[in-house]
């Protein structure tokens, strides 16, 4: 009944993923880093990280990893420190090492418990895209009627 059954819902489970791109704890990189695929940042990034949309990759801030700039990815996982936006269309996990200064937007999220976001939480509407100034309203808005009983 309350066993250690994981699902592929359930957070921060270990995935096949291959990492053929790592910055290390003593690298500092300043600039834009496209990437095709998958990346895990143990150093310092100042600038944006950006992924296609259409390939499933996913970006890994570590531990002692920085980043102070944008993410777009697929899936991001962080451990480490985010000082920028998120948005990463399928998935988001925050461990409980987290530190988050920005907006995140995500398809489907896990937040360990001591995990910080200083910042707001946008779920990423099916639909199509949206302004985010229009998808915050939207949240504000809906968070607020939902308190309002009929």
């Amino acid at each position: 009944m309350f066993g250690n059954k994981k699902t592929n819902n359930t957070p921060l489970v270990k995935s096949p993923e291959r990492f053929d791109t790592l910055i290390g704890r003593q690298t500092e990189i300043h600039g834009t880093l496209r990437v095709m695929q998958s990346v895990r940042i143990d150093g310092k990034l100042v600038g944006n990280i950006e992924a296609p949309k259409d390939q499933a990759i996913t970006v890994v801030v570590g531990q002692e990893g920085e980043i102070q700039g944008d993410v777009i990815a697929s899936r991001v996982i962080v451990a480490g420190k985010v000082s920028g936006n998120i948005d990463a269309h399928e998935r988001v996990e925050m461990l409980a090492s987290a530190l988050v200064q920005g907006d995140v937007k995500y398809g489907s999220i896990a937040v360990e418990h001591g995990a910080r976001l200083l910042g707001l939480l946008l779920q990423v509407d099916a639909n199509g895209p949206q302004e985010p100034q229009n998808q915050a309203k939207d949240a504000i808005r809906k968070a607020q009627s939902a308190g309002v009983s009929e």
